[in-house]
């Protein structure tokens, strides 16, 4: 019998990319049959482990390309609706969020989705236990435990053993998937992701 089909999916739950390549990234897995892999990081110390600039260090041209311009227009092409602006609490701390996505377990597909969609076309606070709470319960999971869950030791440690992995693995950004090991960096890579699940690349 062969093996289960995986997509190693590395992101963070604030990534305005892994937003708006989460439902490719789900019809893609759908129709090969594959897993996706959650497995949600800390977004500053993978960047800053890249050596690549922060977001107030870039240029305003790169600024207004790639979080402006490039990114309107990936959601124009995707069909999905986005602020027209920096989420207002886009800086503030992601592991609960990436917490509750981890904890959701084998729901982590509808709640990661969820989520990102708060946070780029709601300008919700994905910080917040209330808000977290409320998006977990519109998805039909139990907000309260999931919260409790996302704060829990085992929980947090695997957050940071995702970040570690994911500096370890040279993981330039959100989001990166893997593939067999063979890793495809941004949600435009995305149709390489889906010919590497039926013929892998060549080495």
């Amino acid at each position: 019998m062969p093996s289960e089909k995986t997509i190693e999916y590395f992101y963070s739950a604030h990534s305005a990319y892994a937003y708006l390549g989460a439902w490719e990234l789900d019809r893609i897995a759908t129709e090969a049959e594959a897993k996706v892999v959650h497995r949600p990081f800390d977004f500053g110390p993978v960047i800053a482990a890249t050596g690549a600039k922060g977001f107030r260090e870039r240029t305003q041209a790169h600024i207004d390309y790639f979080f402006g311009r490039d990114m309107y227009r990936w959601a124009e092409v995707r069909g999905l609706p986005m602020v027209r602006h920096r989420p207002t609490h886009h800086d503030n701390p992601l592991d609960l969020a990436n917490g509750a996505i981890i904890a959701a377990g084998e729901h982590a597909n509808v709640l990661s989705r969820a989520i990102l969609q708060a946070h780029w076309r709601d300008d919700a606070d994905i910080a917040d236990t209330g808000t977290l709470r409320r998006i977990a319960e519109e998805v039909g999971l139990d907000g309260e435990a999931l919260m409790k869950a996302a704060k829990s030791d085992d929980v947090q440690a695997q957050h940071r053993a995702n970040t570690d992995e994911a500096i370890s693995r040279s993981v330039f950004g959100s989001p990166t998937y893997f593939v067999d090991g063979d890793m495809f960096y941004g949600q435009d890579h995305l149709f390489m992701v889906e010919r590497a699940l039926a013929r892998p690349f060549a080495p």
